[in-house]
């Protein structure tokens, strides 16, 4: 069985988010979206359990997509869960850097493990967690850039962190 693991902060989750992981699901046997617990940015908008749940929302109708957290290294939880690979999505050039990085790094923790690279559909390039939530915090429409199914709790949180 091929199982990916696509790690993120998904703070909060975005449509790009959603598009990798719905494309990494048609690669793979099973893929297990973790939700990461950066203690670099303990400062989250959303809690980990949180951004796990809008994420499991936001995939309810693929059947082999598991949703965690965690809060390890990258590598042990590739080790623990038997994944072949981490799938990480590149907007830009300036994203590979950092990745290209990580990649390196987990590969040396797990020989076993490979990271694939998915290219951001061109809708979604610009978007991050960072660009919804300074929109949203100035009352722009953020529709067009997180899923229907937790658009309102974003909307709510970031307003309330706001005032």
């Amino acid at each position: 069985m091929k199982i990916a693991i696509c790690p993120g902060s998904f703070d909060p989750v975005t449509k790009g988010h959603v598009d990798v992981i719905r494309r990494t699901a048609k690669i793979f046997d099973k893929v297990i979206v973790v939700v990461m617990v950066n203690y670099f940015k303990p400062h989250s908008t959303f809690t980990a359990q949180e951004r796990l749940e809008m994420l499991e929302k936001c995939t309810s109708g693929l059947e082999n997509v598991l949703i965690d957290t965690y809060g390890g290294l990258l590598a042990d939880y590739a080790r623990s869960h038997k994944a072949n690979a981490v799938v990480k999505g590149l907007r830009a050039v300036s994203d590979f850097e950092n990745e290209f990085q990580q990649a390196l790094t987990n590969k040396s923790l797990n020989p076993e493990l490979e990271t694939v690279f998915i290219t951001s559909s061109a809708e979604y390039m610009f978007l991050s967690s960072s660009v919804v939530k300074q929109v949203c915090a100035f009352g722009g429409d953020i529709k067009d850039f997180v899923p229907q199914e937790v658009h309102d709790f974003i909307v709510e949180r970031i307003k309330e962190r706001k005032a």
